[in-house]
């Protein structure tokens, strides 16, 4: 039983401002990099209960852009890094709509708007979902062939 609750699936949101890694800079690189600088104790307790595959919503927030644009999903799991740890996190796709935060206010018990200061804040599968119908899903969530076929009609 303990195994299958390792396998689970988990969802996350890893929140950053546009002007400092944006999601242009995390596909570049070949879309993979070290998510650091996270000082918030509450907010490392999350990063260091990710496991691999784990998806996580890249946010960008800041005065100008607060909004979901795109998924990364963890490919190296908590690790010592300076005072602080890590993950490393790779870009699976950009959202096919960016999802703004105003358009999430309607969501019932979403972590993100009781603690907003919070870096890394967990999501429930439900919300998740709820989040990826609100941006018609992203590049890379196996919805894409219903793309390529509109576009062949």
């Amino acid at each position: 039983m303990g195994e299958e609750k390792k396998n689970e699936q988990k969802y996350f949101i890893l929140k950053t401002e546009a002007s400092e890694w944006s999601w242009k800079d995390q596909e570049s690189k070949k879309g993979i990099s070290k998510w650091d600088g996270v000082k918030n104790k509450q907010a490392q307790k999350y990063m260091k209960s990710m496991s691999l595959n784990d998806l996580c919503f890249f946010y960008h927030s800041g005065p100008k852009a607060r909004r979901i644009v795109g998924v990364v999903k963890v490919i190296r799991e908590w690790y010592e890094e300076g005072k602080e740890g890590a993950v490393d996190v790779k870009a699976v796709g950009e959202m096919r709509r960016p999802v703004d935060l105003k358009e999430m206010k309607i969501i019932n018990g979403f972590i993100l708007l009781k603690q907003p200061r919070l870096s890394v804040v967990p999501v429930t599968e439900n919300i998740w979902k709820q989040i990826c119908d609100m941006g018609g899903g992203y590049e890379g969530d196996g919805n894409d062939e219903e793309d390529e076929e509109e576009e062949q009609e």
